[in-house]
């Protein structure tokens, strides 16, 4: 008998093998369900924590409406796609024979029948589930396409080909493509299945004797491909459609939307008789239900196929060959001209009407050109893309402070100032742990500003919001920064930890008082966080209490892109101080690729250029996001200290937007909620500036032939001052255009002939928002042979002084660095005016040294050296005065000993240098009251120093003109070099010294 106790046997002991004991029963299902619960919190706490966030910045509409919608998507259409393909292997196990051919091949498909039959229903489950979750987390992807489609709004434009209005191939179309797409997919999918499965119960067979299908597989199988080919004769039908947004490569524009001839007159038929065919043949196949054959239908799929290769291929190719190609210009001519109007509408740009612009001057005496050049633009001298190190030198304070490497140029006073915004270096703490990181150093203080067109004596930036915290011309502002666009990580703010707020004299702490982030009060909402973050700390910290709440999503970029995921983000947010805020000002884009007929872009490639691409000093927008629709049709803001977003209606005929607001309706305010003080800030974006320049390199030429021969294209040159051989960038510039009275705050750019040097044409876009005129984009082209921006550079590095600079400076151990190099149209010709920078070795920062100005003009007389000149100087009065061959103020020269003394001056004279002495008394009265800070002395000192300087200019001129003199030689007015503070400042006249009007380190006492 065998041991059935426990003991030993003959053999030995025997180890008994039984269930786990009740206990780790328990256990191990305990530890299971934890399993489950944890793995179902890790997905529950990403949905949690975005539900907290978007209820933070009051935008919890659009999470819940995306939500839905992707929900929504997922569900009606993973149970379409699940039903389809269900049904269908269910059908076709209902219709197998009742007994399967006795055959080698029925025998070993029977082990599989046999092995399947107890789980049939278990497998049916589990392959429609598993594809109905693929195609429904396919269709959630598809929300945005949803939302346009139902909530479309019409354009009020009509395509020129078939008279539809724009929204259906913006909005329509998309939508009606992805159905099809689904119905493709589900057929295919449902088609398989069913024959596999017909295979496997014996209606298919491959192998077997007699007929290779059963009567019921026949019907079934060819109801689907019926299925199949009508779907395909609504994809002809919609490819008629199509064609009026297809892209293809033309020679005469490189990238082509839209029909052509052949299009228009091939393919369109093509598509209308092969719609015709697929609806014929797809009769054919339903009709296999009473015929139970597939004869007719294979015949009629095969003469679809022949069709569709000689009438959708062979016959447009024909067509092409022979009628295009021998007169392309005349066939092509009509489908140029609506791609350029449509082009031309789609990028806004239809209003640019290009100008000629001979190049000549039309002003021939010196003193004039001297006088409308003080007139014609403040020349701002200050780079922003070069000075970032000098406001991070003198006014970095600390080291966890740090200035973005691309300044922004914004308008204060009505000057063009030059912003930085002394963000949080996470970086730069002195000593880097968990608390040091994220509670203690959260945030960044104060706007540094200085002036656009000054620099002090030494070429540094002349500062008019500065020091820690600013003091300066702004008015008491909330100078914290919590939000912005170095500030990447997390903070948390409000509880028992205190906040380092700044160092002066000692350090300073706060305790953050927004409403902004995430409360962490509770224990379930700081689980979350510990989770979704990766920081278990976050759960059982100290320092975490009562008050305490979260800030992440910090970056204007990432706000603005998460509370409105339906708009594309310009790549430069810049930040203005606005009734007491520092407010990050976002340019927002809607964007479309169905618009018919307009040439694509991709904005990632149109919006890339020297400061873009190397060094990434901005981002660009959407890098490979291609439109053919573009419109800035949303400015949003981001509060620097408590992170609200608002969202404002800028372009208020933009349809896309209005289609937009319909899907979200409440997140974005209508343009009349702008305040004044905000609207003073907004200005046009650069991005936006781009695509339409990169667009009007061949789109400024509306003449179909013109266009097709490609004689006038243009080109964006390359930026003379950068090694790399990228595009120039665009610049921020007071300007005054031919025909204006006054300076309009200007985004300008230039371009030059496709494959030459010249200038062709150049380019500025009114970019004041409190304009009348904003947005408008002044085309000038050049008719005459003048020097492009290149050619000038190439002109200035040949000059004797500038070698000779360069050479002092690099036996110096210095670095020269070359700024933005600003083009003008002045009387005819154009100026440049280029500032020159030098940084040694051991400053880390550049100063300005030099200033470089070329006027070219085509009509330079041989032997004229007054015209098509560059100079360079010590700063740009003297640079001005030189290229236009004027003499400026001049320090006295000294008498050599013995030498007769002069004769006595006029009464002109004596007025003329009692009000240069005058003013070097009052420039030395500012100068010690600077020093002191003593800002009511500086006022009074700075209205007699311009008080002197108008006297001087009297003086000058009645001397020049000669009245109230003895008939002696009229003398050069003379100044002090003392009496020239700024090295960059605009005179108001030739004669008059330049001084600088705004302090060096701050302005008014009443402005704190």
């Amino acid at each position: 008998m065998p041991d059935r106790g426990g003991g030993t046997g003959p053999s030995g002991p025997r180890i008994r093998v039984g269930r786990p004991s009740r206990r780790a029963r328990t256990l191990l299902m305990t530890l299971g369900v934890l399993a489950v619960l944890g793995m179902a919190f890790v997905m529950f706490a990403g949905f949690w924590t975005d539900w907290l966030w978007f209820r933070s910045v009051h935008y919890s509409s659009v999470f819940t409406t995306t939500l839905w919608t992707k929900i929504g998507l997922f569900l009606v259409f993973g149970l379409l796609m699940a039903l389809a393909v269900g049904l269908n292997i269910w059908l076709a196990y209902r219709l197998r024979p009742p007994l399967s051919a006795m055959s080698l091949e029925q025998q070993s498909l029977d082990r599989y029948r046999m092995g399947l039959a107890p789980f049939k229903k278990w497998v049916l489950l589990a392959v429609t589930a598993l594809i109905g979750l693929i195609a429904g987390a396919s269709a959630s992807g598809q929300w945005r396409t949803w939302l346009m489609w139902v909530n479309g709004v019409q354009f009020g434009e009509k395509d020129p080909q078939f008279q539809l209005d724009v929204a259906f191939y913006a909005f329509d179309l998309p939508w009606y493509r992805f159905l099809l797409a689904f119905g493709f997919a589900a057929t295919v999918l449902s088609l398989i299945a069913a024959a596999l499965t017909h295979y496997l119960y014996g209606g298919l067979r491959i192998t077997s004797p007699g007929a290779r299908a059963t009567a019921a597989a026949t019907g079934h199988l060819s109801v689907l491909l019926g299925v199949f080919v009508s779907l395909k004769a609504v994809a002809y039908w919609l490819d008629r459609y199509g064609l009026a947004v297809k892209s293809s490569d033309f020679k005469a524009t490189g990238n082509w939307t839209g029909l052509r001839y052949v299009d228009a007159n091939a393919y369109l038929p093509a598509k209308t008789i092969l719609f015709c065919i697929a609806v014929i043949c797809a009769a054919l196949f339903f009709a296999t239900l009473w015929r139970r054959t597939w004869q007719l239908p294979v015949i009629g799929f095969g003469l679809m196929v022949l069709s569709a290769i000689l009438i959708g291929g062979l016959y447009p190719a024909i067509v092409q060959k022979f009628q295009v190609q021998p007169n392309e210009q005349a066939k092509e001519a009509p489908y140029i001209q609506k791609n350029i109007d449509a082009t031309r509408k789609a990028y806004a740009i239809d209003s640019a009407k290009a100008e000629d612009y001979s190049g000549k001057s039309t002003v021939k005496a010196k003193d004039q050109l001297r006088t409308d050049a003080d007139t014609a633009a403040s020349y701002r001298l200050i780079d922003p893309n070069v000075v970032s190190p000098t406001f991070q030198q003198l006014e970095q304070k600390r080291k966890y402070y740090q200035f973005p490497l691309t300044l922004d140029v914004d308008r204060y006073s009505g000057k063009d100032t030059v912003v930085g915004l002394r963000e949080l270096n996470i970086k730069g703490i002195p000593k880097r742990n968990w608390i040091n990181d994220h509670f203690t150093y959260t945030h960044g203080y104060g706007a540094i500003m200085a002036t656009g067109t000054q620099t002090d004596a030494n070429g540094s930036p002349v500062f008019t919001e500065q020091g820690l915290p600013t003091t300066g011309m702004l008015p008491k502002y909330e100078q914290r920064i919590y939000y912005g666009e170095k500030t990447d990580q997390y903070s948390i703010v409000g509880g028992p930890q205190k906040e380092l707020d700044y160092e002066d004299n000692g350090e300073k702490t706060t305790s953050y008082q927004g409403n902004s982030g995430v409360s962490l009060s509770n224990t379930f909402n700081r689980a979350a966080y510990a989770v979704a973050f990766s920081e278990p700390q976050i759960l059982y910290s100290g320092a975490i209490g009562d008050g305490s709440r979260i800030l992440y999503n910090r970056t204007p970029k990432e706000r603005v892109e998460a509370v409105a995921p339906w708009l594309t983000i310009d790549g430069d947010a810049y930040p203005a101080v606005v009734d007491g805020r520092i407010q990050w000002i976002v340019d927002a884009y809607t964007t479309t690729n169905g618009y018919p007929y307009a040439s694509r872009t991709t904005l990632g490639e149109s919006t890339a250029d020297a400061l873009t691409v190397g060094n990434q000093q901005r981002a660009v927008v959407a890098q490979q996001n291609q439109v053919n629709y573009i419109r800035n049709s949303v400015k949003a803001t981001v509060d620097a200290y408590d992170g609200t977003v608002t969202l404002y209606q800028w372009d208020t005929q933009d349809p896309v937007l209005k289609t937009w607001m319909k899907a979200f309706p409440g997140t974005v305010k209508e343009r009349s909620a702008i305040k004044p003080d905000l609207l003073a800030h907004l200005r046009y974006p650069q991005d936006m500036f781009k695509v339409q320049r990169e667009l009007l390199t061949r789109y400024h030429v509306q003449d179909p032939a013109q266009f097709y021969s490609g004689s006038d294209a243009w080109q964006v040159p390359d930026d003379p001052t950068n090694k790399e051989g990228n595009a120039v960038p665009p610049y921020y510039l007071s300007i005054k255009m031919p025909g204006d009275t006054s300076q309009r705050f200007s985004l300008t750019t230039t371009f030059t002939p496709n494959g030459r040097p010249n200038l062709g044409a150049f380019m500025a876009v009114d970019a004041d928002a409190d304009s009348k005129d904003y947005g408008r984009i002044r085309l000038l082209s050049v008719t005459e042979d003048v020097p492009g921006p290149e050619q000038v550079q190439n002109k200035l590095n040949s000059l004797p002084s500038v070698a000779t600079f360069v050479r002092d400076m690099k036996g110096a151990d210095s670095d020269i660095i070359y700024g933005n190099l600003l083009t003008v149209p002045l009387d005819g010709g154009f100026l440049y005016v280029e500032p020159v920078y030098a940084q040694g070795r051991n400053a880390q920062y550049p100063l300005l040294k030099k200033v470089a100005v070329s006027y070219v003009d085509a009509d330079q007389p041989k032997g004229d050296t007054t015209k098509d000149t560059t100079v360079f100087e010590d700063n740009l009065t003297a640079a001005l005065n030189a290229v236009f061959g004027v003499r400026g103020a001049e320090p006295p020269a000294t008498q050599p000993p013995g030498t007769k003394p002069p004769a006595q001056p006029t009464t002109n004279d004596a007025a003329l240098k009692q009000a240069i002495a005058d003013a070097q008394k009052a420039f030395d009265d500012g100068e010690a009251a600077l020093q002191k800070q003593d800002w009511a002395a500086y006022g009074k000192a700075q209205e007699a120093l311009q008080d002197a300087l108008q006297r001087a200019a009297e003086a000058g001129a009645k001397l020049q003109t000669g009245p109230g003199g003895t008939g002696g030689t009229k003398p050069t007015p003379q100044a002090s070099p003392s009496a020239t503070p700024s090295t960059s400042a605009t005179p108001s006249t030739s004669a008059t010294p330049s001084t600088s009007a705004t302090p060096s380190a701050s302005a008014s006492p009443g402005s704190r």
